[in-house]
């Protein structure tokens, strides 16, 4: 995977007067730009089209600066269509627009190449389960909320706040396949999505194909498939974002597996104000 990253850095460098094909390079290099997309913004904390942007940028700056005379020109170089879309995206990588760096050279905020590098860690075992299951349905209350990366996310805290308790034991009666209890779903994000994107969060539980979904709650079927199953245990919510983050730069990197499309599911065993221990179902497939 580390390779592979390096790789599309070069593509990259490579392709930036013209639309990359995701698509055709994930499936040259064995995996699919879901993946890649997924790895490539937990591991460089960007998404891709943003370091595209920046890199973009960039090299249009150094141009501006030596002196290119036609925006027009420098704008189709750097794979805009117009003068206007690529000042609003030069203007929100520097904060300065075009015209002033050519006055004044600056001020400039430039993305350097990134190269990743395989760092040996590790030296705390993961505790995975890889486990196939038969297809499901999440039932329970759904609500779109923004993207947090660091801390609690206080969008999501008021949603559940605003479920009735005997609404969180209704559910829990309804529970009648694995992964069992109250469970915190995410869905609906873009593999690579920024924080502050919308994503839809539901406060459900797992029901078999087939039974019934009472008319009152949210339904989201899930397909059969492969799950990799992370334990994680110690203060919150640090412990639960550092299992997170170990998935993209220990787990996947060293084992045969991929990320596919579908929902990310949150099983708490144990949570209290300081402290949970729960399970991240994370949908995989192997890679290849």
């Amino acid at each position: 995977m580390i390779g592979t990253l390096n790789a599309l850095v070069d593509f990259v460098e490579q392709s930036y007067d013209e639309t990359l094909d995701m698509t055709r390079f994930a499936r040259e290099h064995g995996t699919t730009e879901y993946h890649l997309r997924r790895m490539f913004s937990a591991l460089a904390g960007m998404p891709l089209s943003e370091y595209v942007r920046r890199r973009r940028m960039t090299l249009a700056a150094a141009d501006l600066v030596r002196g290119e005379p036609h925006l027009l020109d420098l704008a189709v170089r750097h794979g805009y269509g117009s003068v206007e879309a690529f000042g609003r995206a030069f203007r929100a990588v520097h904060g300065t627009s075009p015209a002033e760096v050519r006055r004044h050279g600056g001020p400039l905020s430039t993305q350097p190449m990134l190269r990743f590098r395989l760092s040996v860690e590790g030296s705390v075992p993961m505790d995975v389960t890889v486990t196939d299951r038969p297809s499901f349905t999440l039932a329970g209350h759904a609500a779109q909320v923004p993207l947090i990366h660091h801390g609690v996310n206080p969008h999501i805290q008021e949603h559940i706040a605003s479920i009735a308790p005997e609404e969180h034991r209704r559910l829990t009666s309804l529970s009648d396949t694995e992964p069992a209890g109250i469970l915190a779903v995410t869905a609906g994000l873009e593999p690579d999505a920024p924080e502050g994107a919308m994503l839809t969060y539901l406060h459900a539980v797992a029901l078999r194909a087939g039974s019934e979904v009472p008319a009152d709650l949210d339904a989201m079927p899930v397909e059969a498939g492969t799950w990799a199953v992370f334990h994680s245990s110690g203060p919150f919510p640090d412990a639960l974002q550092q299992t997170y983050a170990a998935t993209a730069t220990e787990w996947f990197p060293s084992n045969p597996w991929r990320l596919r499309p579908g929902p990310s599911i949150l099983r708490y065993l144990e949570l209290t104000d300081t402290h949970a221990t729960c399970e991240i179902w994370m949908p995989v497939e192997p890679a290849a």
